[in-house]
């Protein structure tokens, strides 16, 4: 895909404290390599994939396939950047909310990242999967997957335990958080041609969604 052909442009926001691995998840994601020499974050950074949805129907019959330009965006971990990364959740679609499996702090500090969601993502309810990282460090580990899985039901998302450093669930993570982000459009769409119809302004075609308006408050 050149720039510019694409279907749809969507933002991910990856967060979670400082030093739970998420620079390395997405060199891993978009360059399938593990760099352990990554430095800290500071502010806010981005990375790019061109990635191909498939989109399914209903009874899982093969629907069409749309060219999706990714924007990863990684964020500082630590306080001192806080006001500046939660300007930056209102134009996110998505979020890999991140802790370390090494780190039992970082996964109890998902509660506030959770706060700081909810109070500044583009709606109440935003698309969001827990990552439980650096599953490669079993002898160092400090969260139990009962604990990690119980939190993610509590808010009711998805949990994956990953590894950029061998690229365990790296891929199939930000899979999950793509097909919930374009459900929700879907519905969204479904919803407006519904309320078209009721109103007796439906046009009987839908205008293809433009790459920059594609967000949904639903």
């Amino acid at each position: 895909m050149t720039d510019g052909d694409y279907d749809y442009l969507i933002k991910l926001l990856a967060l979670g404290d400082s030093g739970v691995g998420k620079t390395t998840f997405l060199y891993r994601y978009t360059d399938k390599k593990f760099n352990p020499k990554f430095i800290t974050t500071v502010g806010i950074d981005f990375r790019e994939k061109r990635v191909m949805y498939n989109n399914t129907g209903a009874n899982g019959s093969p629907g069409k396939t749309f060219k999706v330009h990714l924007q990863l965006w990684d964020t500082a971990g630590q306080e001192r950047f806080r006001s500046l990364t939660t300007a930056f959740f209102r134009d996110a679609m998505g979020f890999l909310l991140m802790f370390d499996l090494t780190s039992q702090q970082s996964f109890l500090n998902v509660r506030n990242w959770m706060s700081q969601l909810q109070a500044n993502a583009y709606c109440e309810n935003p698309d969001i999967v827990l990552i439980g990282n650096k599953a490669d460090l079993s002898d160092q580990r400090e969260v139990n997957d009962k604990q990690a899985k119980d939190l993610a039901d509590k808010y009711g998302i998805p949990y994956f335990e990953t590894s950029a450093a061998t690229g365990q669930n790296v891929e199939k993570t930000v899979d999950v958080l793509l097909d919930l982000i374009m459900k929700r459009m879907e519905q969204c769409v479904d919803k407006t041609q519904a309320s078209e119809a009721i109103n007796g302004t439906a046009s009987g075609k839908l205008d293809p969604v433009k790459p920059e308006e594609k967000k949904c408050a639903c």
